[in-house]
C-alpha cells in the first residue's frame, strides 16, 4: 500500500484530539488501536507467566511470547528467532551486551571505538566498562559537523580494537551511518560491531544479516509498540558463547549443590538472557506493531520519513533564513526523519514551550547527547522535530509558521507572548 498519513491517523486515538501536532516521535511514537487492542486482549484473555506452568493459560502465553520472537526475527532479517532477546529497552540491551562482551573478551589495554554522535545509552556503557577494565576508548569525530568521519574511523580501528559501537541513525543529526562499511573495516581487525538501531529499525528496512552486525538493539515504543519492551539481536554463535550478565530465575537449565557450593548451567539463547518474568504483553504489542508497519511497507515508511524531514529543512531555511541553524546533513538521502535546529538568540526550551502553546509537540534540550551539542556549538541544546507515519505536510507547515511567528514577536517586542 502507499502510505496515506490521513488514513493512518484514524487508527490513533490520541490524534483524534483536535489540534495536536505531534513531532516528538524520536522520543516515543503514538500507538494505533491495533496495538492497544492486542495488549488489552492479552491481559483480558491470556494473562499468565510464561515457561512456568503446564496449565492452558501459561501455555497460551508462552506460545504468544515465542511467536513474538519469531515476528521480530523476520522483521529484522535474523537467521533464527533464538537470536532475538527481549529486554526493557535499547538502553538495557546495550548495557547487557557491553557487560557480556567485557566479561568474555576484554582485557586491559584493549580498545573500543565509538563516535561523538552517540546517545548516552550507546556510549556510557563503554565509558563505564573502559574504566572498570582499563580499556582505551576512542571517540571518532564528525565530518563537516554533519556525519561520521569515516577516514578517522578507519584510522581508529587497529589490531587492538575489540569492539566498534555506534548508532545507525543519529537521534540529533538524523544522519544514516554506513554500517556495512564499518562492519567491513571492523571485521578486518577482528572486532565486534554493536549497533544502536533505536532510530533506524522503526524508520527503514533493516536486515541484520545484510548489515553483518554482531549485535543490534532497538525499542518497541519508538515504532508504535508499547513502552517497556526492547530487543537485543545477538548473532547465534556469539549468543551461545557469551555469558548472561543477568543471572536469575528462568535463565538456567540446571542449578546444583555440591560440597557446599552452588553452581549453575545457563539455558540456551535467548532464554539465558531473559532472566525473570518478561514483559509478555509488551512483546505481544510489539508483534502487533510490526504487523501494522509491514502492512504499510517499510520502504514506504522510510520514504515518508525522508520526505517530511527534507521538506522541513527546506521550509525552515526559506522562512527563517539566517535566523535558523539546522544540524545534520542537508542531503535528503543522508537524513532520516529527524530535524534538530536552533533559532538564533532564543533558548531552545523557550522555543519548545512556545510551540506547545500552539499545539505543537517537539523535544528540546540535549536529547541525551550533551557531548555532541558541545561539538556543534549548541551549549544550551537544540529543538528537535521528528516524524512518523501519521505526520503530514500540514504538520510541517504549522511548525514553520509558528516559528516564523515566534521570531516576529521576539523582533517586535523582545519576548514571545
Amino acid at each position: 500500500m502507499t502510505l496515506n498519513p490521513d488514513e493512518l491517523r484514524k487508527d490513533f486515538p490520541i490524534l483524534e484530539k483536535g489540534g495536536l501536532v505531534y513531532l516528538d516521535n524520536a522520543a516515543t511514537t503514538q500507538k494505533p488501536r491495533q496495538v492497544i487492542d492486542a495488549v488489552a486482549e492479552f491481559y483480558r484473555e491470556f494473562n499468565a507467566n510464561v515457561h512456568r506452568g503446564l496449565h492452558r493459560l501459561s501455555q497460551k502465553a508462552s506460545s504468544l511470547y515465542e511467536d513474538a520472537h519469531e515476528t521480530v526475527a523476520r522483521f529484522i532479517g535474523a537467521s533464527d528467532w533464538r537470536e532475538v532477546i527481549f529486554t526493557k529497552n535499547t538502553t538495557e540491551a546495550l548495557n547487557m551486551i557491553a557487560q557480556a562482551i567485557a566479561e568474555k573478551f576484554l582485557r586491559p589495554g584493549d580498545e573500543v571505538v565509538t563516535t561523538i554522535m552517540e546517545h548516552n545509552s550507546s556510549i556510557l556503557p563503554w565509558v563505564r566498562i573502559s574504566r572498570l577494565r582499563r580499556l582505551k576508548l576512542k571517540i571518532v569525530s564528525l565530518a563537516n559537523s554533519e556525519e561520521l568521519n569515516y577516514e578517522e574511523l578507519s584510522s581508529a580501528i587497529t589490531s587492538r580494537t575489540k569492539v566498534v559501537a555506534l548508532t545507525h541513525v543519529s537521534n540529533v543529526l538524523g544522519c544514516v551511518n554506513d554500517i556495512k562499511r564499518v562492519v567491513k573495516e571492523a571485521s578486518q581487525a577482528g572486532a565486534l560491531v554493536v549497533v544502536d538501531a533505536a532510530q533506524s529499525v522503526p524508520h527503514m528496512p533493516v536486515s541484520v544479516k545484510e548489515l553483518g552486525v554482531d549485535a543490534l538493539a532497538f525499542s518497541g515504543h519508538k515504532m508504535l509498540g508499547p513502552m517497556g519492551i526492547g530487543v537485543l539481536y545477538l548473532r547465534e554463535d556469539l549468543a551461545n558463547e557469551l555469558p548472561s550478565p543477568l543471572p536469575g530465575g528462568g535463565m538456567v537449565s540446571e542449578v546444583s549443590l555440591y560440597d557446599g557450593k552452588i553452581s549453575y548451567v545457563e539455558a540456551e539463547p535467548p532464554w539465558k538472557f531473559e532472566a525473570g518474568t518478561p514483559n509478555v504483553a509488551g512483546a505481544v504489542g510489539l508483534a502487533a506493531a510490526i504487523d501494522y508497519l509491514l502492512k504499510i511497507g517499510m520502504e514506504n515508511v522510510e520514504e515518508h520519513s525522508r520526505y517530511l524531514a527534507d521538506l522541513t529543512v527546506k521550509r525552515l531555511r526559506e522562512a527563517l533564513d539566517n535566523r535558523i541553524v539546522v544540524y545534520g546533513p542537508m542531503k535528503r538521502s543522508r537524513r532520516l526523519g529527524i530535524v534538530a535546529f536552533n533559532v538564533d538568540g532564543i533558548n531552545p526550551h523557550l522555543v519548545a514551550s512556545y510551540l506547545d502553546s500552539r499545539g505543537i509537540a517537539v523535544r528540546s534540550g540535549y536529547h541525551c547527547a550533551q557531548h555532541l551539542h558541545s561539538v556543534l556549538g549548541a551549549p544550551e541544546g537544540s529543538v528537535r522535530a521528528s516524524f512518523y507515519v501519521y505526520n503530514t505536510r500540514r504538520d510541517v507547515d504549522k511548525l514553520v509558521n509558528a516559528l516564523a511567528d515566534l521570531v516576529n514577536e521576539v523582533d517586535s517586542v523582545g519576548n514571545p507572548s
